[in-house]
């Protein structure tokens, strides 16, 4: 559910030609089911001639009530059509989790 939202959103603020929102609480130290930790791929007309860090808060002013209510991570891969052209069989990984152990 959360996961649908997200993809929602960005879809309306930034018409992306490619979103892939994964949702990677598998790999955390949370309860079967959880959704509190997502990968964000992003390719959007939107972020040319910004940079990285504008783009993310961009991102975050969109997904405020999903970070302020169960969010705990967003692991964001913005990017230009040209950007992105050079990296489409690059394989994009999260960072480990900082929080408590991983489940095994």
């Amino acid at each position: 559910m959360i996961r649908e939202t997200i993809e929602e959103k960005l879809f309306q603020a930034f018409s992306p030609i490619h979103l892939d929102v994964q949702n990677e609480s598998y790999r955390h130290n949370v309860a079967a089911g959880s959704e509190s930790h997502f990968k964000v791929i992003i390719v959007s007309d939107h972020f040319a001639e910004q940079r990285f860090l504008a783009r993310h808060r961009a991102i975050y002013s969109i997904l405020t009530a999903e970070l302020a209510g169960g969010v705990h991570a967003l692991a964001l891969h913005t990017y230009t059509p040209k950007e992105w052209a050079g990296l489409q069989d690059t394989v994009l990984s999260s960072p480990d989790c900082r929080g408590a152990g991983m489940i095994a």
